[in-house]
């Protein structure tokens, strides 16, 4: 790809353009112009999106090999999502600074940047297991994109990280990413963080202050915990969203902001609407492009490779080098409600306790963790061979069943033996009898 030539700028908006953009108004010039020109990039700037979609499919079957962005406005975004389906690589949102982020932006995969298949800011995430490599897909795409991205999951899954590298691979790169964790603030003190005020505007206001909104001009507002918010203020947040202006407190004329909005939350936004907590309209406005972050105990194949990472992260003298077998499946086995956090949380504790251990052994892990394996015999000599493996076996089956909720056919359909077989054992090491648990679904 020629990476000085013109940006092919498709569109029936009349325009005075700055180079390297050159203006066609039709598939038939854009087509003579291809065949002619090395283009550097296609840009679709439709003033209907659906006209937009259809110069999608004709570049694809054209067999494009150009970077396709599309041009879209505001109020659209929700629908525009469909063209990354549709051969569209990038979606720019229409404003000032428009012309500039697309050059930007394939300056950007001009330059020598990480290797094949990674992402940039995703560089350092683990992501090894299936969910998270599904994860680092949609982070890809919303990089390509200016689209509002919800972040949903549960406390200590990474949502900032998730929203920083988000932030770092897109056309905003180059600005402020501006955090803000709205359970932090009461409402009053919420909207004057986010909107700004005047001096005067309220008691103690000597001097204006510029809100987060103005702070995050041209770059990324990163709102987490979006789902504590009040009504009240939801009908705010959603004007600004909406209108792309916002009213400091204490004055009567709006401004205007250019800002990509990434909010987070780990509640059950869908939940919260049908309890009438959470405003519809606000929903599907941030519900544009979501990701769901998944627990740590649905990534199973990332728990071992993040605990290796948190401890060659320590900055304390460290010499823990690794995870022994016996912890590693201990890690694997606890169910982590704190998820990645917590994780990171007991690396630390690890390495702060250690007295010169090569590696993190079972008898090392906190209490909660190593009492979800069979206890271990200070000498493997004081029982029989027969004794620790039916300990071992009993342990084995009661936490197939916790992980199934207690449903005797996916147990016994997970362990790898018959359900008849499942009710034998239970029976001899006197767990509940099958009869009195709930039913397979």
């Amino acid at each position: 790809m020629n990476h000085a030539g013109p940006i092919l700028w498709l569109s029936d908006r009349k325009a005075e353009l700055p180079r390297p953009f050159v203006h066609v108004t039709g598939r038939d010039g854009a087509a003579e112009r291809l065949n002619q020109e090395e283009i550097w990039a296609i840009c679709l700037d439709r003033a209907d999106l659906e006209q937009t979609r259809a110069d999608a499919r004709w570049l694809r079957r054209r067999r494009n090999r150009l970077p396709v962005f599309a041009v879209v406005a505001t109020a659209e975004i929700g629908r525009a999502v469909q063209l990354l389906t549709e051969g569209v690589e990038e979606i720019v949102m229409r404003g000032n600074e428009t012309h500039a982020r697309v050059v930007a932006r394939l300056r950007a995969r001009s330059c020598p940047g990480p290797e094949a298949g990674e992402i940039q800011g995703f560089e350092h995430v683990v992501a090894e297991s299936p969910a998270m490599r599904a994860c680092r897909e949609l982070v890809r795409k919303a990089q390509a994109s200016d689209a509002t991205v919800l972040l949903q999951g549960e406390t200590g899954t990474g949502k900032e990280l998730v929203a920083r590298a988000i932030h770092l691979g897109s056309a905003r790169s180059a600005h402020a990413f501006v955090p803000l964790n709205c359970a932090a603030f009461p409402e009053t003190l919420l909207e004057s963080e986010l909107f700004g005020y005047l001096p005067g505007a309220f008691t103690g206001a000597t001097r204006g202050k510029r809100g987060h909104f103005e702070e995050a001009s041209l770059g990324t507002l990163f709102l987490d915990e979006i789902g504590d918010t009040s009504p009240s203020f939801q009908v705010k947040m959603l004007r600004a969203l909406q209108e792309g202006r916002v009213r400091p407190l204490g004055s009567t004329r709006e401004r205007p902001v250019d800002v990509r909005v990434i909010a987070a939350t780990n509640c059950d936004l869908f939940s919260m609407i049908e309890a009438g907590s959470f405003r519809r309209d606000l929903y599907y406005r941030l519900h544009v492009f979501p990701i769901e972050l998944p627990p740590l105990r649905g990534r199973i194949e990332d728990i071992v490779p993040l605990a290796e990472h948190f401890l060659l992260k320590q900055r304390e003298p460290n010499t823990l080098r690794g995870i022994g077998p016996d912890a590693a499946c201990l890690l694997e086995t606890y169910a982590w409600p704190g998820n990645v956090r917590e994780l990171e949380n007991e690396i630390a504790r690890l390495v702060a306790n250690a007295r010169g251990e090569p590696e993190v052994t079972a008898r090392m892990l906190s209490e909660t963790i190593q009492g979800l394996g069979p206890a271990l015999p200070v000498d493997p000599g004081m029982e029989s061979l027969r004794e620790t493996m039916a300990r071992f076996e009993s342990w084995v089956l009661r936490r197939a069943l916790e992980r199934h909720a207690g449903r005797r056919i996916a147990t016994a359909r997970s362990l790898g033996i018959t359900r008849e077989c499942l009710y034998k054992k239970l029976r001899r090491y006197e767990m509940q009898d099958p009869r009195g648990t709930r039913a397979d679904v």
